[in-house]
């Protein structure tokens, strides 16, 4: 099982704004969101602005100012985790490539999206590169859900407008994991990614406005969530907040985000 996976092209839809770290203008309890708030967190093209709930937007709104604003996160140049200790990857989100290792297989997948549409990159498999098109197409398409899965679990406070999303707001609901008053707010997705018919239910803190806990539903009319994970070990990187600990197993290791590295790491093996 794998949470909803966006198409590679949606990850870059972000649009610059500023947001101030320290906090939020928004008042989630109201149901209409300011429009320099809304100014200051932009929502992706193709976001379901007109389908979604004001009070829930205005929660999404809180939860990335929260979370060090939308200009920290903009600005944040390359963010490097450890997924469940199965995978490395290192992003730039400028250049928009990505570097995979899978120590257990000995794979190693270079991915450039800068070229829109077209997904490229080149692929080294048990200490060879591999040389024939289909075969690295097929392996960096593989690669690309790897990476669309992985970045979810880490920034998806980040992703909460995204292109095809809509928000609903639930209600206030105590956290299953954590017992806190919580905000709740429901994400479901438009022809989107290689799974649109999931739905996300998320428990955002009353005082921080950061996650408590998530809930992964396979198919959007489950009444019974396939996944639920508490957000533990929020830290603050490079003026981003991110959490890396799901409980048990989940856990996103080695999470950093730098303003410099080494071009080598995405173009060389």
């Amino acid at each position: 099982m794998a949470p909803m996976n966006y198409t590679r092209h949606f990850i870059f839809l972000l649009a610059l704004g500023f947001y101030a770290c320290g906090g939020s203008d928004i008042d989630p309890t109201t149901a209409t969101v300011d429009a320099t708030d809304q100014e200051t967190n932009p929502a992706a093209e193709g976001f379901d602005a007109e389908g979604s709930d004001a009070r829930a937007i205005a929660i999404a709104d809180s939860v990335v100012a929260r979370h060090g604003g939308r200009q920290a996160y903009d600005d944040a140049r390359y963010i490097s985790w450890n997924f469940f200790g199965a995978r490395d990857l290192v992003w730039d989100k400028e250049e928009e490539r990505v570097r995979i290792e899978v120590p257990k297989d000995e794979l190693i997948y270079l991915l450039d999206y800068s070229g829109g549409d077209e997904l490229t990159g080149a692929v080294r498999k048990e200490g060879t590169e591999m040389t024939d098109p289909d075969s690295i197409q097929i392996y960096l398409q593989s690669a690309n859900s790897m990476f669309i899965n992985d970045s979810y679990w880490l920034v998806q406070p980040f992703k909460l407008k995204d292109s095809g999303v809509t928000l609903k707001y639930v209600g206030e609901e105590t956290d299953p994991q954590k017992s806190r008053p919580s905000e709740v707010i429901e994400l479901t997705f438009k022809e989107v990614g290689d799974t649109p018919g999931n739905r996300y239910r998320i428990f955002v803190d009353k005082e921080n406005y950061r996650f408590n806990t998530w809930q992964f539903f396979r198919a959007a009319a489950d009444s019974t969530a396939s996944l639920e994970t508490p957000w533990n070990g929020y830290q603050q990187y490079d003026g981003i907040w991110l959490s890396g600990d799901r409980g048990g197993r989940f856990q996103l290791g080695n999470i950093a985000v730098t303003d410099e590295m080494d071009d080598a790491v995405f173009t060389q093996f």
